[in-house]
């Protein structure tokens, strides 16, 4: 039997959403301290919501 797709991801950790658009670690925390990217904390544990990833370049997109 075939499993079902997996769902997309709601978050992912900083280093793959670094890696999904393409940008290092610093200058994903320097979007977040921007205000342009949003954070989930799930204990001490920060994640990335991939909604925002998705605005994100949308916005920038828009911009260029």
């Amino acid at each position: 039997m075939i499993a079902p797709p997996s769902p997309d991801p709601i978050c992912v950790r900083v280093n793959d959403a670094a890696r999904m658009i393409g940008i290092g670690r610093t200058k994903l925390y320097e979007l977040i301290a921007a205000g342009e990217v949003e954070t989930v904390k799930l204990g001490k544990s920060t994640r990335i919501t991939t909604a925002s990833l998705h605005d994100l370049v949308r916005r920038r997109r828009g911009a260029a």
